[in-house]
């Protein structure tokens, strides 16, 4: 937003009064049979905004009282003259707060960061405490635009009006749990380089499709390892999802006590039985899988592998062995906890996909920590690890060394079932099969998943929407 501001030519005056304009337009249409209006503006730059929003919504024939929440000799610049014209319009400021039918919250913008001081805080609990809806300008107070994270304070609002473009804050959580419904205006800016980049359907365009010339191999060769006793639904899942992504082939190694099970799972998917001790695979199974892999353009390890020092030894021999992408999960996410030096020596392509718990303990936090500093901890996994880190939650981030963050926030509460992170590491290794570039697999891999969840939403609903429903929706969405 800075980048954008300074880039445009005309007054920043003009900016702040289509931003105030728009707002307050928003604030109409979601509550047209609101009468009373209680505007809350900061000192900053947002207070000048909510300024703006007090006087288009008194033009409207509203009932309008503003809420100055600090010292008038504070506001400064834009905001002072609109101050001005507010008073000049003979608008009502109130000390304290009066019952109305809608609350804009015009406390802080953009460049807030860190927890709200003691007097601020308690603005924003008494909004939040408030029967009435709030509106934000801009960005909830009390989130951090640039980065999505809550460290005190911040509004829950219903409706978020955002100037220019998204901002990192509304789609990353915790923050786009506060933000409500988001409504984007344009105020006149020109695009500006961003570091951090939001993965579009757009990015589906990347991913090959199957051609006239294609067999089963070009198409994209899948090799997934992994399954053991009470859990060989997991592979299944990564399986199918690797061809209802596009892969042409995917063949599973899998324990040979239980490749009977597979057998019948999976008629589409060729499976390797491999030496296994109690249906959990070891190190002497290491042979089999590399020779299995020699004809894959990708391989998904991990998915319902088991714990055991076995496993363990097991990953750590295939990453070391196998000079080939591969994405990395679940069981095999746990074997290289305390040792991300496995990962960092390998000159292939590795996409590890944790959620925050599986990142906490790679980076060795809790996961409350991740979860409050989503973008901070999967930049930390990725340069920890040197690889693509794909945080998965109600936002998916992909982070890479060296690159900005790309935020998917494609997806819907369908998700949150089980398998839908096997699901997501199939899609990843069959992008990956198919040549696309690690990073980009990785983001296009999580637009898919949220693309088929909103058309497996269409059919089943979101509330008991199982990871099947979205595998079997990820050819048609891959297929518009």
């Amino acid at each position: 937003m800075r980048r954008a501001e300074q880039a445009y030519p005309g007054a920043t005056l003009e900016l702040m009064e289509r931003a105030g304009s728009a707002a307050a337009d928003a604030a109409l249409r979601r509550f047209p049979g609101a009468r009373a209006f209680s505007v809350w503006c900061g000192t900053g730059n947002n207070g000048g905004d909510g300024f703006v929003v007090a006087r288009k919504l008194h033009e409207a024939g509203r009932e309008v009282s503003v809420r100055l929440l600090g010292p008038e000799e504070k506001v400064q610049g834009d905001a002072a003259e609109n101050l001005r014209r507010a008073r000049e319009l003979g608008l009502r400021f109130a000390d304290d707060w009066e019952p109305a039918d809608v609350i804009l919250d015009a406390l802080f913008g953009t460049g807030f960061s860190g927890a709200p001081r003691a007097d601020a805080a308690a603005h924003i609990e008494a909004m939040n405490a408030s029967s009435s809806p709030v509106v934000a300008v801009d960005i909830p107070s009390g989130v951090d635009a640039s980065t999505g994270e809550v460290a005190g304070a911040a509004v829950e609002a219903e409706l978020t009006v955002t100037f220019h473009a998204p901002k990192i804050g509304l789609a990353v959580a915790p923050g786009r749990f506060h933000a409500g419904q988001v409504e984007v205006a344009d105020i006149g800016l020109a695009p500006a380089e961003t570091r951090h980049r939001r993965a579009t359907e757009d990015l589906l365009a990347l991913v090959p499709r199957r051609g006239p010339r294609d067999n089963k191999y070009s198409a994209g060769s899948v090799l997934v390892v992994g399954g053991s006793t009470g859990l060989t639904g997991a592979p299944s899942l990564t399986a199918k999802a690797a061809l209802r992504a596009g892969a042409g082939i995917v063949t599973a190694c899998v324990p040979a006590s239980l490749n009977l099970v597979f057998e019948q799972r999976l008629l589409e998917v060729m499976t390797r039985p491999c030496p296994d001790e109690d249906g959990r695979m070891g190190p002497e199974a290491a042979e089999a899988i590399v020779e299995a892999a020699a004809r894959a353009g990708a391989v998904a390890l991990g998915p319902g592998l088991g714990r055991t020092d076995g496993t363990r030894e097991l990953v750590r021999i295939l990453l070391e062995r196998l000079e080939l992408p591969v994405v990395l999960d679940a069981d095999g996410l746990w074997a290289v906890a305390g040792h991300l030096g496995w990962v960092y020596a390998r000159d292939a392509p590795t996409i590890l996909t944790p959620h925050a718990g599986e990142l906490a303990r790679l980076l060795g936090r809790e996961s409350a920590w991740v979860s409050a500093h989503r973008l901070r901890a999967a930049e930390s996994g990725a340069d920890d690890a040197g690889a693509v880190v794909l945080l998965k939650g109600a936002d998916t981030l992909v982070a890479s060394p060296g690159h900005g963050v790309l935020v998917s926030d494609l997806g819907n509460p369908g998700l949150a079932t089980a398998g839908s992170g096997d699901v997501l590491t199939g899609i990843a290794a069959a992008f990956l099969a198919k040549g696309v570039e690690p990073r980009l697999a990785a983001a296009a891999a999580a637009a898919a998943a949220g693309v088929a969840a909103s058309l497996a939403a269409e059919r089943h609903g979101t509330a008991g929407m199982i990871a099947r429903d979205v595998i079997e929706a990820l050819s048609p969405a891959l297929s518009r």
